[in-house]
């Protein structure tokens, strides 16, 4: 485990054995980070202890087994509520990820809140799992989807922002961090016009959650979800806070074991949150995965991690920018460690592909976002996303494959 007082990247490395296979006879180089992060041993040894020694469902149990589960489980919740800085762990509400988190929450808007002529306010940046769960909302309510712009550098347009939000505005749903960009949302302006109108806001924090601290509550948003396999935690797993207010009125969003407290024929009466929204067994090895991830998460040097990574950012911009025919597309002031750019004459699939064989693992194509890329006129885009245990090398490996692909097409 590393020394959270210090960040020496050599020791992050070592942590996740991964890093050290190889691809085709090349060092693998993981840039491929906005996707999915990779795990340490950590969380490893803990999906690994979990079942081959605790291994039982939860809740339903009174053996020695189903209670160490529901205690690493319940725990989980609890140390949740003290990494997003939040009082209440009731508020977390554990599901598969944070699409589930967000088709949650537009669940209980269109059960609860949308009628004809409601507005829905997002951003051109967002990713797809916080559209389309909004455009079904508004289609079966009558409520309407209002689209903030962005600029040529992939920043939003706070002015327009301020025009769309009106009384009709029932949600604001903002993406922290674009996935596509990387560009960093000013959100505590967004949610701080949002309040001034009394309308709720949701932020999408897949993107952010893995590479800062992120205090929600300083935040004051009124949803927060983000997916556990984004911060090196077990794919299968994520996580939605709202405020008990909101949560308390949206109706079960799933219902069968475990979110009832009584069922009869004659009706059923449905456990108080966050039990009401997690029916049937749970992703248990994945929360206490994400626990470990949290925990590995707690003990690193967050501010040294960040720094790394902004120093990759720029080593990254440097190099990429330098290389004729070369466009990056996201030129935001402030952003994440993310990459996405375009080569004349190739296909981000073909870069993709010939990256591949020099072990370098990138992303190619729309990474869900397609409005946005329709917006810029592209149909796909090549992706370099860093992490924290990502090094100097990376960057040069990348580097060096782009030219070489470019010498190859001619």
């Amino acid at each position: 485990m590393t020394d959270r007082k210090t960040f020496d990247r050599q020791s992050v490395r070592a942590d996740f054995p991964i890093l050290q296979t190889e691809v085709r006879g090349k060092p693998l180089t993981y840039l491929d980070n906005a996707a999915t992060g990779q795990k340490p041993n950590a969380v490893i040894e803990a999906l690994n202890d979990y079942y081959a020694a605790e291994n039982s469902n939860i809740h339903r149990g009174v053996h020695y087994l189903s209670e160490m589960a529901t205690d690493a489980y319940e725990a989980t919740r609890a140390k949740l509520a003290g990494f997003l800085h939040l009082p209440d762990p009731d508020e977390i509400i554990f599901t598969r990820g944070a699409t589930e988190s967000i088709n949650l929450i537009a669940h209980g808007f269109t059960e609860t809140i949308l009628q004809p002529g409601d507005e829905v306010l997002i951003t051109h940046m967002e990713h797809h799992a916080n559209i389309v769960p909004w455009q079904i909302a508004c289609q079966r309510t009558g409520a309407e989807l209002k689209i903030v712009p962005v600029d040529d550098r992939g920043v939003l347009d706070m002015e327009a922002y301020s025009r769309l939000l009106n009384e009709r505005t029932k949600l604001v749903s903002v993406v922290h961090c674009s996935n596509s960009l990387g560009t960093i949302n000013p959100v505590k302006e967004i949610i701080a016009q949002a309040h001034a109108i009394d309308v709720p806001v949701l932020i999408d924090g897949a993107q952010s959650v893995p590479h800062a601290p992120v205090d929600v509550a300083e935040l004051g948003c009124d949803f927060f979800v983000f997916s556990g396999h984004k911060i090196f935690g077990p794919t299968g797993i994520g996580v939605l806070w709202g405020r008990r207010e909101w949560l308390e009125r949206f109706p079960p969003y799933q219902s069968g074991g475990d979110m009832i407290e009584r069922v009869d024929f004659d009706g059923t009466t449905y456990k108080a949150i966050p039990g009401k929204f997690e029916a049937g067994t749970p992703h248990i090895a994945g929360v206490i995965g994400l626990s470990a991830a949290i925990d590995y998460l707690d003990n690193l040097d967050r501010d040294g991690a960040l720094a790394h990574e902004q120093a990759l950012l720029e080593t990254a911009t440097e190099k990429l920018s330098a290389i004729e025919g070369l466009r990056i597309l996201g030129t935001a002031p402030h952003k994440a460690a993310v990459l996405s750019f375009l080569i004349d004459g190739i296909h981000p699939h073909d870069i993709g592909t010939f990256l591949d064989a020099d072990g370098v693992a990138i992303r190619a194509g729309h990474h869900c976002t397609q409005p946005l890329l329709k917006r810029y006129g592209v149909p796909a885009t090549a992706r370099a996303s860093f992490a924290f245990y990502n090094d100097f090398a990376d960057v040069d490996r990348l580097a060096e494959a782009v030219l070489r692909m470019q010498r190859f097409f001619g």
